[in-house]
């Protein structure tokens, strides 16, 4: 009897150190194979972007005041900006109105409103109204300047590098650019074009970041449509093309 009770205990402790075992095997195996599981984060970070973005709509339009307004993130504000675009087309376009003489209308209504008020006061035993001086801050205005010098310099650098045969690719992309942007001049002047595009600009980003993921797939086709008929145009055409001093140069 007690031989038979040692070797059932040898059993039963045989069988627990296999348990532990194959327990610590699989979970052992069971994280190995959730390491070997790409994570959703990678996964997401895989996802073709419109144009090859890796950073938020938000970020890409600066991440400021300027890209809370495009997207709507402050409603009121978009509301009004965009308010005042069309109203200023409306007088502009449709009602026919010159610059000079709304400024000088505006300027004739407030002066008046401001001189009857501050002289009414004066008989109804009222303070004058208080107006603020206005001056135009130093800081802001030069980084403006700052950063519209930059730009236009680095339009300058892109146009000269275009026009020195060095990136055939960017040379065909600028010529169709202005190509139909002189197509689009001809239909419509310069505030109404003007208008149009303040108008896109708050529109198509904040509907983009809101079906991008229902937009990206179709822009990943087109992509790869775009980069197919353009490697055909390479091969029959561009290929052809002699190259200029510049490339040789490079080549050799």
């Amino acid at each position: 009897m007690a031989e038979h009770e040692e070797k059932k205990q040898e059993e039963s402790l045989m069988e627990k150190i296999a348990e532990k075992i194959h327990g610590h095997d699989s979970s052992s195996s069971s994280s190995d194979s959730d390491d070997d599981k790409p994570s959703e984060s990678s996964i997401k970070d895989k996802v073709f972007r419109l144009f090859g973005r890796e950073k938020p709509v938000h970020h890409v339009f600066g991440g400021g005041k300027p890209a809370d307004i495009l997207l709507w993130r402050n409603k009121k504000i978009s509301a009004g900006a965009l308010g005042v675009a069309t109203v200023i087309w409306v007088l502009f376009e449709l009602l026919e109105y010159h610059l000079l003489t709304l400024v000088c209308h505006l300027l004739i209504l407030a002066l008046a409103l401001l001189f009857l008020w501050s002289n009414a006061t004066q008989f109804i035993n009222k303070s004058t109204p208080h107006i603020p001086e206005v001056q135009i801050p130093k800081e802001p205005v030069l980084e403006f300047v700052m950063a519209l010098r930059f730009e236009i310099n680095r339009a300058f650098a892109v146009l000269r590098d275009i026009a020195l045969g060095r990136d055939l690719k960017m040379f065909l992309s600028v010529i169709a650019g202005l190509w139909v942007l002189s197509i689009v001049g001809s239909w419509c002047n310069f505030l109404t074009l003007f208008y149009i595009v303040f108008v896109l600009l708050h529109t198509v980003p904040v509907l983009y970041e809101k079906y991008e993921d229902k937009v990206d797939p179709f822009a990943e086709k087109a992509m790869h449509e775009i980069k197919k008929q353009y490697a055909v145009f390479d091969a029959k055409v561009l290929s052809k093309i002699p190259r200029g001093p510049l490339k040789q140069k490079k080549k050799d």
